[in-house]
Formats: structure tokens, C-alpha cells, sequence
């Protein structure tokens, strides 16, 4: 994820800076992007039903390192637009199916008692390595060698952590196809059960739409939330970019502790009250607090931190989708990304209809009923009940009931 962050930061400017591409040119070039990322997101899932998360992984892993090559030694030196517009499109199925593949991968062989823990633990290095140590290796090397010959230094870590994989992951239930026996089906329908396994088992197109909720609200204050600080509030463009990493760092401290409390209290609970609602309370005091005390950065700062840590509280979320449906677990975590991918789009969007009508109060107030819906949603989902590091699997739940555990015991193990 750091090879793959390094060119969030500066890759549009260098296309239209240092190629001579119009805005508009651009544009294109990275909505083509997030398109092929998206499928490729969802694809991930259904494939690892079918082929195992390894081969996912190794495709993924493929086209990312095949077209990135393409893109820096063929198509960025004849300055071609197609060709940027090929590879570059292209290149767009590779992280996803790799990053969500390997996520698909803890789903299935982290032991039930510790999958929040694990999960934490990916999205710490997801977080880690592509908004924050890419973005940091960018400012170090562009200056001394320039962006392009940082491109190769991205690709030569993306080569890295696909070895990693290749070589030193030998955990088994990834080299095979999750689905077993009568349950393997042709391709066409696996792909198809994406989607029906949300019609089919009405709990995981809940669990679909709180993911999609999840990080609605961060895209959306990624947008207009610095338009009504910057411009109304009197914050400055440096001033909101700290608050960004306020943010996140403030996310990445919660990740691993909100998945390992997860597995310790309850998956659903956490859900609930530390995603959904802090997150709500979050949305609203980032209007609140501003409009109410003004240029308080230290407030402000404290609103930002919260959101980050709303966000992290949906990390167990995975465990209870997939308890919808444990027979068809790839699917079920193509059901997850897809609601991931939405996210991107659905909370500019909120924003774009009704900032005209109801100004970014209104916003804030829809982002937060979105996060409460999403609370309401999560406590309708059975949950699997957290056991002892030491003690046995858990046993199915009857529908609808959620169970103390057995024993408290102190967590280990999936990264501790």
C-alpha cells in the first residue's frame, strides 16, 4: 500500500504539469481508475469463492506490476494519452483485488475469537502505508530524484509486499477456492451470487449498506467541510490538512483496539455505539463546534479526531456480515467492498444535491442520521459471540441472539 500511495499526492498534477494533459484529460484518467478499482473490489470476494484469496492476490498482483511497468516505461515517456489512459485504467483492478483478496484471507483463516483483531491490523497497514507513509516517501524522494524515478521506487514496493505473499505466506486456507463441493459453481453464477446473496440473506445487504454508511460521511467531509472552514470559519488550506491527519491518525490508533474490543464485548455493540453513533456525534460537531467557538483549532481538532475514531469503530463489521452468511463467505465480502466502493461517490454526492438547499448544517445533520440508520441497521444483525483465547469455537447462534462470552481472557495472537 505505500507503492500504491506514493502517487495519490502528486500524479494528477504531474499529468497535467509535467505531460501537458488538460484538466478534463486528467479527470478522466483517474474516474476510469476508480471504476476499474471498484470492480476489482468486488470482484475480489466472489473470485476467492472460486479460485482461493492466494490466486486472487497473484492476479491482482500481476496486473498491478505488468501495467504500472507498461505506464512508466512505454507510456509516459512517448507522452501518449491512450496509452496512460490503457495502463493506468487498467492498473485500477490491481490493488483492490490484491489488498481485498488478502482481506478475504483473514476472513478465512484468523481464528472466529480474534478476527476483529486481525482486521484492525489490516486496516492499520492499509491506512499506514497508502494515505500516510506514501504520501510521506513522495515528499522525501521527489525532491532529490523527481516523481517519475519515485514511480519506480513504487513499483520496486509493490514487487516487495507481492513477494511477501508469494513467498512467506503459507497460512493453507488461502491456496484453495473457499467454496467447497456442491457449493463450487461456473463462474458466471459466483459472480452473480455477489450480488443475490444480498436478496437471498436480507442481514448482509444490511450489513452492505452500514458499510456503505461507514465511510460516506468521510468523503463527503473531505469535500465540503474545508469549503465551510476555510471560507466561513477562517481556518487556513495548511490548518485543514493537519486536521486531515488529526484524522486519520487518530483512526489508526483505534483500528486494532476497536477490532480486539470487538472480539472481547461484542461485535455488534461496537458496531453500533462506537461506529455508528460516535460518528454521528462526530458529523454534527464538526459544524457545531466551529460555527459555535469559531477559529478554535484545538476544538476543531478534537471533532476531526472523533470522526476518525467513528470510522474505526466499524472494524468488526466483516465477522457479523459473513455470520449471515458463513457458506458463502467470498460473496458476502464482495457485498462488503461493493458498499466500501459506493462510499466514494454516495457522500459527494449527498453533499452536491443538498448543500444548495440545506447548506452544510443540513449535510452534517443527513451524514449523522445516516450514521444513527446505520446503528439501528447493525443491532439488527445476529452476532457471533467472542470465546477464550483458549477455549473452543464458538457454537452457532439461534437467530436474532447474542450470547456472553464464557470467559474473559487476554487477547494474543493475529498481530498483538
Amino acid at each position: 500500500m505505500i507503492g500504491d500511495g506514493v502517487e495519490t499526492s502528486y500524479l494528477p498534477t504531474y499529468f497535467k504539469t509535467d505531460l501537458g494533459f488538460a484538466e478534463a484529460s486528467v479527470g478522466i484518467v483517474f474516474t476510469l481508475y476508480g471504476i476499474t478499482a471498484a470492480v476489482g473490489a468486488f470482484l475480489a470476494g466472489g473470485l476467492s469463492d472460486l479460485w482461493g484469496p492466494r490466486k486472487v492476490m497473484m492476479a491482482g498482483a500481476a496486473c498491478w506490476v505488468v501495467c504500472h511497468a507498461l505506464m512508466l516505461a512505454v507510456a509516459i515517456p512517448a507522452h501518449s494519452y491512450p496509452l496512460i489512459l490503457l495502463t493506468y485504467g487498467l492498473r485500477g483492478f490491481g490493488y483492490p483485488l490484491f489488498a481485498y483478496g488478502f482481506m478475504v484471507w483473514i476472513m478465512a483463516g484468523a481464528p472466529e475469537r480474534q478476527l476483529g483483531k486481525a482486521l484492525g491490523w489490516f486496516w492499520f497497514c492499509f491506512t499506514m502505508g497508502y494515505p500516510v507513509l506514501g504520501s510521506a516517501l513522495v515528499s522525501l524522494l521527489k525532491p532529490v530524484i523527481g516523481f517519475y524515478d519515485t514511480l519506480w521506487i513504487s513499483l520496486a514496493m509493490i514487487v516487495a509486499g507481492a513477494l511477501v505473499v508469494l513467498v512467506l505466506l503459507r497460512e493453507r486456507s488461502g491456496f484453495q477456492g473457499l467454496s467447497k463441493g456442491s457449493e463450487r459453481t461456473s463462474l458466471v453464477r459466483t459472480l452473480t451470487g455477489c450480488f443475490t446473496v444480498m436478496f437471498a440473506k436480507p442481514r448482509v445487504g444490511m450489513g452492505a449498506v452500514v458499510r456503505l454508511i461507514n465511510t460516506t460521511s468521510q468523503f463527503g467531509v473531505w469535500v465540503f467541510v474545508p469549503l465551510y472552514l476555510v471560507d466561513r470559519v477562517g481556518f487556513s488550506a495548511e490548518e485543514w490538512a493537519s486536521l486531515l491527519i488529526v484524522m486519520m491518525v487518530s483512526n489508526l490508533a483505534c483500528v486494532v483496539t476497536f477490532g480486539a474490543v470487538g472480539d472481547k464485548w461484542s461485535r455488534r455493540k461496537t458496531v453500533a455505539w462506537l461506529g455508528g453513533v460516535v460518528s454521528a456525534v462526530a458529523c454534527l460537531a464538526l459544524y457545531y463546534v466551529p460555527a459555535t467557538v469559531g477559529h478554535d483549532y484545538l476544538l476543531v481538532a478534537i471533532a476531526a479526531g472523533a470522526l476518525g475514531v467513528g470510522m474505526a469503530g466499524y472494524v468488526p463489521l466483516p465477522p457479523l456480515m459473513t455470520t449471515q452468511a458463513p457458506e458463502r463467505k467470498g460473496q458476502v465480502m464482495s457485498a462488503y467492498t461493493l458498499g466500501a466502493g459506493a462510499s466514494m461517490a454516495f457522500g459527494p454526492l449527498i453533499g452536491t444535491v443538498f448543500i444548495g438547499s440545506l447548506g452544510i448544517q443540513g449535510v452534517m445533520w443527513i451524514y449523522a442520521a445516516l450514521h444513527l440508520l446505520s446503528t439501528v441497521l447493525v443491532l439488527f444483525m445476529k452476532a457471533p459471540t467472542a470465546t477464550p483465547v483458549d477455549g473452543p469455537e464458538p457454537e452457532p447462534e439461534t437467530e436474532g441472539e447474542e450470547r456472553e462470552p464464557r470467559a474473559v481472557a487476554v487477547m494474543s495472537g493475529a498481530g498483538g
